[in-house]
């Protein structure tokens, strides 16, 4: 069975996004070295990616652009490249190159996904269908990304989880830029 995890990143206060859905917060400057080879190292790997509608709508309008090719050469041919996912009601057709649409039951969609031949399969961003999946029970791993500054208004990362969820923290990442990368797996 294929493995399904995420890559988020938070304000320390736990924010995914500021209160008009800002994420540049999150970015890290471009001469950041230590940051961009983890980056890059992360987007070397397979696999296929998985995003809600929101996010899904960012990376497309980004990645396939010249800016992008100029900016970050090696993370967008491998985010072209990569097969992908998205989760939408409101979504028609999905035009970024190798992307599938995915309507329906979250949950039962996301296990026939999981269930289906292919490589692991990694949620970028995309905080509400992060949530969702972990309260399904559907998230084989977790990587969060706590970033040192504090947003004070926005949207949380768990909102919606109405249950306790228990994980295991499996290793820890500090950078000279001072945020934390924090992996975790399901348990307790």
């Amino acid at each position: 069975m294929r493995k399904l995890s995420a890559f988020i990143q938070v304000s320390l206060d736990g924010l995914f996004a500021g209160e008009s859905g800002d994420i540049s917060w999150a970015h890290k400057p471009k001469d950041d070295a230590e940051w961009n080879a983890f980056v890059a190292g992360n987007a070397s790997g397979g696999g296929a990616l998985l995003f809600g509608r929101v996010t899904y709508e960012m990376m497309a309008g980004y990645w396939p652009s010249p800016m992008a090719a100029k900016n970050d050469p090696v993370v967008a041919e491998r985010m072209n490249a990569l097969p992908k996912f998205v989760v939408s009601r409101t979504l028609d057709k999905a035009s970024w190159r190798n992307t599938t649409l995915i309507k329906g039951d979250l949950a039962a969609e996301i296990r026939k996904l999981k269930q289906s031949p292919g490589e692991d399969i990694a949620i970028l961003g995309s905080g509400s269908l992060v949530a969702q999946l972990l309260q399904a029970g559907l998230l084989d791993g977790l990587q969060v990304v706590v970033n040192p500054l504090v947003l004070g208004k926005g949207r949380p990362l768990f909102a919606g989880v109405d249950a306790k969820i228990g994980l295991r923290l499996a290793r820890t990442r500090a950078f000279a830029n001072g945020s934390v990368v924090l992996w975790y797996e399901p348990g307790k």
